[in-house]
């Protein structure tokens, strides 16, 4: 047995029962072509191999490629990348080999340390979303991170995590994975969760301005929100805002839906006079221009 490494966040899981319920909820076709994030020893990527039709799996520690190498090395379906996958340019390393170009599926126990981060290279922001979405995303993450991607606007879990999220994607809490499930058990409980990413319900007209208020919304959670946008708009300014919304002057971040955020950004946004985005559509020109004239590299 591979011993795990902490720091790449290392915990096998050995759950049969879980490892079933994770392919299932993948609801994998002949024609899926599969991404798996950090196979480790492997034990989720043979059930992925025999349901999809291809698997790449990215794995960033040497001595387990080496293990994978010698399980599934000479599985016509299966293709290994050693590397850190937030660093990776993946549909470049893939053009090479046509059966496993254009992954339309996530299915990855991922490392809970590096979870943001992934979250934001699969889904893209709410300024840049992925331009070729994935068709599903089912991870495996912290059950506390789990509850916070998929909590409704009220919940106490809700937060900007939240919205950044469910603005590019619907998403569905499937189920608990308890700590024994592992070896070794972490110190907190898992979850599986389930992402669609989709097409915007509701586009923001500046995303940059809703990525901005929606930081500043959410960086102080016991306060008010006309507390904590301050710095863009005077409270009683902004209790005006929230009134021809049809919103509390009350109101906190987390009692807002992604709809409500929306239509609070899109409002703040008009009343500075489309300044915002303004500026934003003349850095977009600029780049443009550079890019034309070639010297953007």
């Amino acid at each position: 047995m591979v011993k795990t490494r902490k720091q790449f966040g290392q915990h096998w899981l050995k759950s049969e029962k879980a490892l079933s319920k994770i392919v299932a909820a993948a609801e994998l076709k002949e024609t899926d072509r599969v991404l798996e994030i950090g196979p480790g020893t492997g034990i989720l990527t043979r059930p992925l191999l025999q349901a999809a039709q291809s698997v790449v799996s990215v794995e960033i520690d040497r001595d387990l490629c080496d293990l994978l190498g010698k399980k599934l090395g000479k599985i016509d379906n299966f293709l290994l990348l050693q590397g850190d996958f937030l660093s990776l340019e993946l549909s470049q390393l893939l053009q090479p080999f046509e059966p496993f170009q254009n992954p339309n599926k996530v299915v990855a126990n991922i490392p809970y340390n590096i979870t943001g981060p992934i979250l934001e290279k699969l889904l893209g922001r709410i300024a840049e979303p992925n331009p070729q979405p994935f068709e599903s995303i089912v991870l495996l993450v912290q059950k506390e991170v789990a509850l916070r991607i998929c909590a409704k606007a009220g919940n106490h879990n809700y937060g900007a995590l939240s919205v950044r999220v469910q603005y590019l994607a619907d998403c569905e809490f499937l189920f608990d994975v308890p700590a024994q499930a592992f070896q070794p058990p972490p110190k907190v409980d898992s979850a599986v969760i389930r992402i669609k990413p989709r097409p915007i319900a509701q586009p923001a007209q500046s995303p940059k301005h809703l990525e901005t208020i929606l930081k500043l919304g959410f960086a102080s959670r016991r306060k008010m929100l006309r507390n904590n946008l301050k710095s863009l708009i005077e409270p009683d300014d902004l209790n005006g805002v929230l009134a021809s919304l049809s919103l509390n002057p009350q109101v906190r971040a987390e009692d807002l839906s992604v709809a409500d955020w929306v239509n609070l950004s899109d409002r703040l946004l008009a009343r500075s006079g489309n300044e915002i985005l303004n500026s934003e559509r003349s850095d977009s020109a600029s780049m443009a221009n550079r890019i034309e004239g070639g010297s953007e590299a």
